[in-house]
């Protein structure tokens, strides 16, 4: 199987090096998170303990595999769990001060205030960054083909190719991230069910899902402008898997223009709009932000939170000062037809969370001579709105998911 995104040329990868029985080795590095090559690596196999490999893996030693792969499963679920584990004096503090017998809280505890949600966010966005390092230190051997050199190993050739197309010598990945790989696979092989299209989406890798069903509904039910109903043209706006050209089409729009940067992106949405049957209504062309021209209906989901992705991967959820959401309420205007709508499904989850306020996104509908026509909102289904164990359970509880349907200042 080949690849039907643009991989970066083999050459162009870094390298990583070892020693092994005395011998220098070298293979290209792979890691879509972008992160280097690990300095150090040290080969291990089933007889390194978890203790001892967790230990290397937090001073920052690679652990270059070379037992059985299934067991290389079980040492990366026994790094989670002691990444994973709070030290006790964390959590007595969590609990409110020193723990009586029981676990309960001393009659004299002083119970801390609760951390401002900006806190809680960036601490936790950092552990998940100190937990993707730790994890990331346990890596896998691939041969020229993507084919797997240990004992038990599955056979993810396929998996492989569909992300970096074909393989012609050794490279070394993280555990980590070829199971992330090899989900993705299984993601696009079965993919989602959306009744809104009647049919189903299939994601490629590092291209957002649409498990969140709610803002494609909003979409689906939202009324149409006028001048859209009637053989009308439709923008979707950094298109992603392509659901929402998707939904557009079957709405009845006569035709539909979707834009994407991301090669991956632009794929994935000329697969399922193929798969779909739309070809000859949706249009998937590469452009950043809007594409030539005017509609009666442009549609734009931007990522939804204004802070630096710490990966290539999460560039879908995190946008560093909200570049997307600026750039499309500042070039609406010059880019809707007479009597046209643009609809922005939006999360306020950013405004929970504080980094950025309901008056800020007002103000940049204002400054890019836009009015609201209305606001369509929705409250999430996904299990972490309901989840009280969750850190930023505060802000999650209280989030809505909106469409503004906004139209040019008369």
């Amino acid at each position: 199987m080949t690849s039907d995104t643009p991989a970066a040329a083999a050459t162009d990868l870094p390298v990583i090096r070892w020693t092994e029985e005395g011998i220098e080795h070298s293979a290209r590095w792979r890691s879509e998170r972008g992160a280097p090559p690990p300095r150090s690596v040290t080969v291990a196999d089933d007889t390194m303990s978890a203790d001892e490999a967790y230990g290397l893996a937090c001073q920052g030693v690679a652990l270059l595999w070379r037992g059985d792969f299934q067991n290389a499963r079980q040492m990366l679920t026994a790094l989670a769990n002691r990444t994973d584990r709070k030290p006790r004096r964390a959590a007595e503090a969590g609990r409110g001060g020193k723990a009586g017998k029981g676990g309960k809280a001393a009659p004299d505890a002083v119970v801390p205030p609760a951390k401002p949600p900006l806190e809680v966010f960036n601490l936790q966005r950092l552990a998940r960054s100190q937990r993707a390092r730790t994890l990331g230190m346990l890596l896998i051997p691939l041969e020229a083909g993507h084919a797997i050199p240990l004992r038990r190993a599955p056979d993810l050739t396929a998996a492989c190719a569909e992300v970096w197309g074909p393989a012609d010598g050794p490279a070394v990945v993280s555990m980590r991230e070829l199971l992330g790989v090899n989900g993705a696979h299984e993601w696009r092989a079965n993919g989602i069910e959306v009744p809104a299209i009647g049919g189903r989406i299939h994601p490629h890798y590092g291209v957002f899902a649409p498990t969140r069903a709610e803002y494609v509904e909003l979409v689906a039910r939202a009324p149409l402008p006028k001048a859209a109903a009637a053989l009308g043209t439709a923008f979707d706006v950094g298109t992603g898997t392509g659901v929402l050209a998707a939904v557009l089409a079957r709405r009845g729009l006569a035709r539909v223009v979707a834009t994407d940067m991301d090669a991956r992106a632009l794929a994935c949405a000329r697969e399922n709009i193929a798969r779909l049957g739309l070809e000859d209504r949706v249009q998937v062309v590469q452009a950043d932000l809007f594409p030539e021209g005017r509609a009666q209906l442009v549609v734009c989901n931007p990522p939804w939170v204004p802070a630096r992705p710490s990966s290539p991967l999460e560039h879908g959820v995190y946008d560093a000062d909200g570049r997307m959401l600026k750039g499309f309420l500042s070039g609406l205007a010059a880019h809707l037809a007479p009597g046209g709508e643009g609809w922005l499904i939006l999360s306020d989850l950013a405004e929970h969370l504080g980094l950025r306020s309901r008056d800020e996104l007002l103000a940049a509908i204002a400054a890019g001579g836009l009015e609201v026509l209305e606001r369509l909102d929705v409250k999430p289904a996904h299990k972490r709105a309901f989840d009280a164990t969750d850190p930023l359970h505060a802000a999650r509880s209280r989030e809505k998911t909106s469409l503004w349907r906004l139209a040019v200042r008369a």
